[in-house]
Order: structure tokens, then C-alpha cells, then sequence
């Protein structure tokens, strides 16, 4: 028996994947797991609908607002931080290696919960697309099987094939909404107030609702840094394309919410969005646009609906390759194809999202509506609620790193950015606390509204505690957790060169 160095053994067993991505590519892999159409056909009405307030188009203000302020120390921790994994290594660099590794595992199960959220969408939208289209009836769970299949192929090819598809599908889904904004605002029944955009309107009791649900529109926005290790130049690729992202995706939400208003008539839509709900859209261009506009957007948002999952798991598939490679979960997660893809990372996440949709069809309880009502609803919406209290602890992780060593870092971007943004993002984690049984559509007391936010945090603590064992067993590699490739001479090595295996 003899000590190998990990350094040495994926070497031999692992590739380095290619520097395909620009900032651009990256940018719609963002906005892709944002899914804009998703987002403004079905997350705007829900926001009318639920908080009964028109100002909805001034929470994605807000909220853009706050998430740029984040993305400056983000990105300029970026500069110095050339890891995957995004959370995980600013906050183990920041805040300490044990809490690193908590963060990341309860990204991977907040990631996990959004991703398979979505499948549940998909299938329920593709189903009922086919019954109403082409009187063709077949379970919704059959095509969260044939995405499932689908998402996991494509995981495993080349990045930049992916990211050439998402590309294509996100730009498609901006085009449709384009159209119905504009259309919407040649029909404008009660003409084009701005109070709709006013941030000071949004400010009534209705709050905590709004921001909590417009919160889970902007999920993805922070996965930049996933994508580090196939940059073409990291260090300012994850900046760019986050700032890209935020700014992109803020100003386009809050543009299209408002057109939503101006065209459905404001004394009207939150009447409307009760009465159709993610229907909406597809009602007023069926009135306004015809049926073949219609019937376009509808693809189109199966296909944002397919783009999400796919930049979800390439998300999820590099936080398990990452802590595979650094002995946080067994090592063959770590395992890469030719081009560099998480092989064995995707087929776990492809693995999972199967096994948690066939527990869901065994729990169906006949109601049509139960993979959008139950599945979709409490997955994805437990999943930002582990995604923002996340953003707050790298917010914190961003100001103690550069309180340590400003590394040149103006004074904004290290400290009153992050300060403002840790703030805001706090605040948001405790209205989406607060309003849980309002996004779920459950009473306050349901067992299932503490359950599920308690699996994010449970997933965390177990992070902590597995993080503080490996610093008592195995110091050298405790020493590498988050740190790995800083520590790397050789630009070519995949892995820590101070972790350890016995062979």
C-alpha cells in the first residue's frame, strides 16, 4: 500500500476540459436557466394573481437592482478565484472551508429541487400541448422520462454543442416575447401608465409576496462561475457574462411585466391572471395574434422550459464533478469524458431526477393539475429559497475575503456592494421564509412548509459537519477544499494537488 496524490491519479484517469466559452455562450446559459418566456408567461400572472397588486413590473426592478449590486464583488472575487463551482469556493475561501462545503452541498440540493421542479412543467406542458393540439392523451410523466434522456445526453457532450442549442432555443423565446409586448402595447385598453414600474408603489403589504416570487425568475443568474473551467478566459469571462446576464434579464422582465399590464389593462390583470394564470399570454395572443402566433409561443415555451433544464443540469452535473474531485463525495463524480464533460456528475443528476418523479407518480392523487400544483410548485420554489439564502452567504464571503487582503479592489466593489447586497438578500431569504405557505398554496401549519426549506438547511449543516470531520481525519485535504486550483503549478491538472488516496 503506498500514498498516491489524487494530483496524479486523475491525471492518468481525467481530461481537462477545453476553453470553448465566451462571454456570450455563458451569458445564455444564464438567462437560459432563468427561462424568460417560463418567466413571464407563467411567473408574472402567478405574481398578479397571488398579490392582487399591479407593481409587479417594479419587484423585477428591485430585484434586478439588488442582484447587480451582488455581481460586483462577485465579480471581482471572480478575478481571483478561477474554481467551478460558484458558491462553493467563494465561500470557503471567504468564510471558511467547512462552511464551503456546506454551501455546496445545499446548492446541490436546492439546484436538484429546481431542476426537477421544471421536469414536472415540462412534462405537465407537453402532455397537455399534444391533448389540446392533437387529442393525443399520454401521461405527463412519460415526457419527464424523454426529457430526462434527452437533458442527459446532451450533458455529456461537448459544452459549447449545449451551449449552441440553448443559444438558439433563448434567442427564440425573447422573439416571442417581444412580440407579444409590442402587441400588447398597440392594444394598451387603458393607455401606458408608468406606476406600474415605479419601484415607491411596490412598497405596500404586498411586498414580501412579490419579491418572493420574482426572486425565483432571476435563479441562475450566479452560475457564471460553473462554467470556469471551460471559460476562454475566465477571470473576466464570469464578470461579463454575469453583469450581461443581471442586466439583460432585469430590464427585460420588468419591460414585458409592465407591457403584461399595459396591454390586459391595469384594473384588469390581476382579474385575468386569476381567472388563466400561465394562460394568459397565450390567451391574448390567441385574440390579438391568431392562432399560428399562438401555437409558436406555446412550442416555445416547452422549448424555455427545455433550455432551463439543461442549464440547471450542467449547474448541477459540476458541482458534483467538483466535489467528486475534491473527496467531498466519492471520487468517481469527478470522472470527465474526452471534451471534458462531468460524465459521471450528469448521470447522477439524470439518475436522481428520475427516481424523485417516480416517487411524485406513485404520491399522484388524480388531480390533472398535480404535476404543476405539487411537484413543479413545491420543488422549484424550495429551490430558490435555498438559492437566495445562498447569494446571501457569498455576499458575507465576498467582504470577509477582501477584509483579508483587498488585492487592489476598490472600495465598492469589496465592501459597499456586497454590504448593500448581503442586506437586501437577507431581507428577501426572510420574506420568502415568511410567504413560504403562500408560494407552496398550503397553510401556515402544513408539515411540507417546514420540511422542505428544512432539507436545504439540514443539507448545509451535514456540508459543515463533513467539512469539520476531513479537517480532524485528513488535514491535506480539508486544506484543498475550495482551494484546489490556486494550489495547482501545472494549468493542466485537474485536481488538488494536496489531496491524498490510499491505493
Amino acid at each position: 500500500m503506498s500514498s498516491v496524490p489524487t494530483r496524479q491519479k486523475y491525471q492518468r484517469t481525467e481530461h481537462q476540459p477545453e476553453r470553448r466559452l465566451g462571454v456570450l455562450s455563458i451569458a445564455f446559459m444564464i438567462v437560459a436557466a432563468s427561462a424568460p418566456l417560463t418567466a413571464i408567461a407563467g411567473g408574472a400572472p402567478t405574481s398578479f394573481a397571488v398579490t392582487g397588486l399591479a407593481t409587479v413590473p417594479a419587484g423585477y426592478i428591485v430585484l434586478s437592482a439588488i442582484l447587480a449590486l451582488f455581481a460586483f464583488g462577485y465579480a471581482a472575487m471572480a478575478r481571483f478565484i478561477e474554481r467551478p463551482g460558484a458558491f462553493y469556493p467563494y465561500v470557503a475561501q471567504g468564510l471558511g472551508r467547512s462552511i464551503g462545503v456546506g454551501t455546496a452541498y445545499a446548492a446541490v440540493v436546492a439546484y436538484n429541487m429546481m431542476q426537477i421542479g421544471i421536469f414536472a412543467m415540462f412534462g405537465f406542458t407537453v402532455s397537455s400541448w399534444l391533448g389540446g393540439r392533437f387529442g393525443l392523451e399520454t401521461p405527463w410523466w412519460l415526457w419527464v422520462l424523454v426529457g430526462v434522456v434527452i437533458v442527459g445526453i446532451l450533458g455529456i457532450l461537448r459544452i459549447d454543442f449545449s451551449a449552441k442549442i440553448i443559444a438558439v432555443l433563448v434567442a427564440l423565446e425573447f422573439l416571442v416575447v417581444i412580440v407579444f409586448d409590442i402587441i400588447a402595447l398597440v392594444v394598451a385598453p387603458e393607455g401606458h401608465s408608468a406606476a406600474p414600474l415605479n419601484p415607491a408603489e411596490l412598497f405596500v403589504p404586498g411586498i414580501g409576496a412579490v419579491l418572493s416570487f420574482g426572486v425565483a425568475a432571476f435563479m441562475g443568474f450566479e452560475s457564471a462561475a460553473i462554467y470556469a473551467r471551460e471559460a476562454k478566459d475566465p477571470k473576466r469571462t464570469v464578470g461579463r457574462a454575469t453583469f450581461l446576464a443581471v442586466i439583460v434579464v432585469g430590464l427585460f422582465y420588468a419591460f414585458s411585466a409592465w407591457s403584461m399590464v399595459v396591454g390586459v389593462g391595469h384594473s384588469q390583470v390581476v382579474d385575468q391572471s386569476r381567472e388563466f394564470g400561465p394562460d394568459l399570454l397565450f390567451v391574448f395572443l390567441s385574440t390579438h395574434a391568431g392562432t399560428l402566433v399562438t401555437d409558436i409561443a406555446n412550442l416555445l415555451f416547452i422549448t424555455s422550459l427545455f433550455a432551463a433544464l439543461q442549464a440547471f443540469h450542467n449547474t448541477v452535473a459540476r458541482y458534483f464533478a467538483e466535489l467528486g474531485n475534491e473527496g467531498m463525495l466519492p471520487h468517481w463524480f469527478g470522472r470527465r469524458s474526452q471534451s471534458g464533460a462531468p460524465v459521471s456528475g450528469s448521470l447522477a443528476q439524470s439518475a436522481l431526477a428520475v427516481l424523485v418523479t417516480i416517487g411524485f407518480v406513485i404520491a399522484d392523487s388524480g388531480d390533472p393539475l398535480f404535476p404543476v400544483l405539487t411537484m413543479f410548485t413545491w420543488l422549484t420554489n424550495t429551490g430558490a429559497f435555498g438559492l437566495v439564502m445562498l447569494m446571501a452567504m457569498v455576499a458575507a464571503a465576498v467582504i470577509a475575503y477582501f477584509a483579508k487582503d483587498a488585492r487592489g479592489v476598490g472600495l465598492f466593489s469589496r465592501l459597499i456592494a456586497p454590504v448593500i447586497a448581503g442586506l437586501a438578500l437577507t431581507t428577501v431569504f426572510i420574506l420568502v421564509l415568511v410567504n413560504f405557505p403562500v408560494l407552496m398554496d398550503m397553510p401556515a401549519d402544513d408539515f411540507m412548509t417546514y420540511l422542505l426549506p428544512i432539507l436545504v438547511i439540514l443539507a448545509g449543516v451535514i456540508g459543515v459537519v463533513v467539512g469539520q470531520i476531513f479537517k480532524r481525519t485528513d488535514p491535506k485535504k480539508f486544506q484543498g477544499i475550495g482551494h484546489a486550483l490556486e494550489e495547482e503549478t501545472d494549468p493542466g491538472a485537474l485536481t488538488s494537488a494536496t489531496t491524498t488516496h490510499t491505493s
